[in-house]
């Protein structure tokens, strides 16, 4: 009877979006050598983990990232000395994640993978974010982590700012939608080169870590994204806005991917049937991901039929809007989502009368 249950499943995805947005996918690059360590392999818990097949070193990272309480963890394996890091990226991108970090990444390894990243968010259209340090790739996919200095439980040794990244990567990972990383504790560091013009190094699209006087914690919670258009506002410039994009768009395809596609005939009543469920879901999302107070629609993208038919050859001049919108468009389905992301409390201003 057509679409009802596509309706339900995308109900029960808006219902459980906050818990499934704090239990996200790390895929860590590791250079190690040890004997016996797999290629590939894929933990749910540092419990999970053989520390015989991996360096002391290489087993504190992952304990680093385990702190943070992903759902699960992607490692893949390169040389130690002449890490091959366009070979692990190639086994990583038919793997869903959400935040990657190579804790023994050089600069050159930071070009490469800042480039894969631009290129699989851009081009592909996945969701795919990198932890890296201290590159200016003024992008939302890649978070720029430059505090380095840093003395932590974890480790016996003083970190860089790119062996922190895995600490970093399973805080981003196991944070909710209902708030942001914006001044998480760090109770693990007990010194750092916390920076001492922190707002101009936020500015410029740098997660750094600060004190406060009692606790280290990181700083507002932005990624790289430094240039703002038109298509990319500065709210991309915040992690907790860009997860939840990413959470939607993965959400809404991947139900119609496994739920609609071939499944259904391409007519007007199917497509609006299935914008009526994406507006289901949307209206599970406000309050936590979504600005409650905002009108958050879904709706068959009339103007992109339009150059649909005209593409197609058919002469749209005298055709209204619900013609449009009736019309026969192949196997394609157009929607348009108006939405407005909501952010979490980090400034306030206060004035006080006497």
């Amino acid at each position: 009877m057509g679409l009802p249950n596509i309706n339900i499943e995308f109900i029960a995805k808006g219902a459980t979006a906050i818990v499934r947005s704090g239990r996200g996918v790390v895929a860590c690059i590791m250079a190690d050598a040890t004997e016996g360590g797999a290629a590939f392999a894929t933990y749910t818990s540092v419990a999970d983990v053989d520390f015989t097949k991996y360096t002391e070193q290489n087993y504190t990272y992952l304990q680093m990232i385990f702190a943070g309480a992903p759902s699960k963890v992607h490692v893949v394996r390169v040389a130690a000395k002449t890490p091959d890091y366009t070979a692990a990226l190639k086994v990583l991108k038919d793997i869903k994640f959400n935040y990657l970090t190579i804790p023994s990444i050089d600069e050159e390894g930071v070009t490469v993978v800042t480039a894969w990243i631009k290129e699989q968010r851009d081009q592909y259209k996945k969701t795919f974010k990198a932890i890296l340090p201290n590159i200016k790739a003024d992008h939302e996919g890649i978070i720029n982590f430059t505090t380095g200095g840093i003395v932590s439980s974890f480790s016996q040794q003083t970190l860089t700012a790119a062996q922190y990244c895995p600490r970093i990567a399973g805080v981003l990972a196991g944070l909710t939608l209902d708030r942001s990383a914006t001044y998480y504790k760090l109770t693990d560091i007990s010194a750092a080169d916390t920076p001492d013009d922190p707002d101009a190094r936020i500015d410029a699209g740098e997660l750094i870590v600060v004190y406060d006087g009692d606790s280290y914690k990181l700083g507002r919670a932005v990624n790289s994204l430094t240039t703002f258009t038109g298509d990319k506002r500065a709210d991309l410039a915040k992690i907790k806005i860009v997860e939840g994009m990413d959470l939607y768009r993965d959400d809404i395809r991947q139900t119609f991917e496994d739920r609609y596609v071939g499944n259904y005939i391409n007519d007007y009543d199917n497509k609006q049937l299935f914008v009526a469920a994406v507006g289901s879901y949307i209206k599970q999302l406000e309050g936590n991901v979504l600005d409650r107070s905002y009108d958050n629609t879904a709706v068959v993208d009339v103007e992109a039929q339009r150059t649909y038919l005209e593409s197609s050859g058919t002469d749209t001049t005298n055709m209204a809007d619900i013609d449009i919108a009736k019309a026969n468009t192949g196997s394609r389905v157009f929607v348009r989502s108006n939405i407005k992301f909501v952010d979490a409390m980090e400034d306030m201003d206060m004035v006080v009368d006497m």
